[in-house]
């Protein structure tokens, strides 16, 4: 009897040890254990986070509400890297990449899309009407003219004047942080116009992940670039068994470490969000030092328990949170390198 109450004993001290070190990586949400539960990338990511919750709150699917979500920024022309009204590559031409992923395993992409607003959902019909996972150029669009999707002009008057500017001085080089950043000098970081790709990633109440991830590319890009957002396993990653991660910032370095793939294959591993999200904006640093240095790349991810972290290299990046407690979460997410 003595034996057993000592294993009893023994195995509740193991137990609280064990959750207090889990507790020292928690992520904000570890200790409420939300679901439903929506998050994506940016300050604006609010606004997409809330039509997202319309369909999860609703006992909805996460697929669809990631879908919903990210419509929102596509549509907003004030949003100059996202959908129409996206800066154009350094030809003229707004071009479109996007990609979705569902608890299934399913996936469907498109990449330099022009002439659809809505790149998210072409994306969609890619993966659920055809053999392929990816799309890309005159061949996307043909399938999206054949499916119902209207032929519009995706560069608006203010997306024109940015690039008539830029055509002055033809320098192509990636902004730092121009996710909190604009050419117009009063719209100043951390207000309602701050924009960049959107990567979203829900759990829905039936406890099964989809993401989603869109943008229109880096401002006057060349003709023909392609970054990480509609690569499956960079720009975004969903295992149901595990979790989902997204990415924001330069792709191209996003790529050279399958990045989203490697941060939910950290979590299975075992670690937290955050600190997955952190490793490997590590191995961006460690592969290309004085790279990392210049530019800006962020993870952002969600776990199957609804724990939720971000890292990146740079200060300033930001992520949004909608649960049932609070629509319009907004959290500064940590970063490798001191501010400047």
């Amino acid at each position: 009897m003595g034996s057993r109450r000592q294993f009893i004993k023994q195995s509740f001290v193991g137990a609280v040890a064990a959750s207090s070190i889990g507790d020292l990586f928690a992520s904000p949400a570890a200790a409420t254990g939300i679901r439903p539960i929506v998050i994506s990338t940016w300050d604006f990511g609010v606004a997409a986070n809330q039509a997202a919750w319309k369909v999860l709150q609703t006992n909805g699917r996460a697929l669809d509400a990631v879908e919903q979500g990210v419509k929102v920024a596509e549509a907003d022309l004030s949003n100059p890297t996202v959908g129409k009204g996206g800066y154009p590559d350094r030809d003229g031409h707004v071009t479109l990449d996007a990609c979705i992923m569902d608890e299934l395993g399913n996936c469907g992409s498109v990449a330099a899309l022009e002439h659809v607003t809505h790149a998210i959902s072409v994306a969609r019909l890619v993966m659920e009407k055809t053999p392929h996972v990816m799309l890309v150029g005159e061949g996307a669009l043909q399938f999206a003219l054949e499916n119902g999707f209207e032929r519009e002009n995706l560069l608006i008057p203010s997306s024109e004047k940015a690039w008539k500017e830029w055509l002055k001085e033809k320098q192509y080089k990636p902004i730092m942080n121009i996710e909190n950043k604009s050419f117009n000098t009063e719209r100043l970081p951390g207000n309602q116009y701050n924009h960049d790709t959107i990567g979203m990633l829900a759990l829905d109440a039936q406890g099964n992940l989809s993401g989603a991830c869109t943008t229109s590319g880096m401002a006057f890009k060349m003709r023909g670039r392609v970054g990480d957002s509609p690569i499956i396993g960079a720009g975004l990653y969903v295992d149901n068994e595990v979790g989902g991660a997204t990415s924001t910032g330069v792709g191209e370095e996003v790529i050279r470490t399958v990045g989203s793939f490697l941060v939910v294959e950290l979590m299975r591993q075992g670690y937290p969000p955050e600190e997955a999200c952190k490793e490997a904006v590590e191995r961006i640093v460690k592969k290309k030092p004085a790279t990392a240095k210049e530019i800006q790349v962020g993870f952002l991810a969600l776990n199957k328990k609804g724990e939720y972290g971000s890292y990146a290299l740079q200060s300033g990046f930001t992520y949004a949170v909608c649960h049932k407690e609070r629509q319009d979460l907004i959290i500064k997410g940590k970063h490798i390198f001191p501010a400047g």
